[in-house]
């Protein structure tokens, strides 16, 4: 079972505790995997307002969110 599929169970667990810490694992995890696509479409000649389109928000949110990075 791969971490995601594990975090996604759990997420659902009836014990808040695990529920819980089990979103907030999958969060931190997709925003690693959204940084790593976002530096991907960068690399390879992107731009913010296509990025932006693909993750259904504005050019300025993204650039503001990986402009620096």
């Amino acid at each position: 079972m791969t971490e995601a599929t594990d975090l996604a169970e759990r997420a659902g667990d009836r014990d808040p505790r695990v529920g819980l810490r089990a979103v907030a694992a999958l969060r931190r995890l997709l925003e690693q995997l959204e940084a790593v696509q976002v530096r991907s479409a960068r690399n390879q000649g992107w731009s913010w307002q296509e990025i932006a389109a693909e993750l259904g928000i504005s050019r300025q949110a993204v650039h503001k969110k990986y402009g620096r990075q």
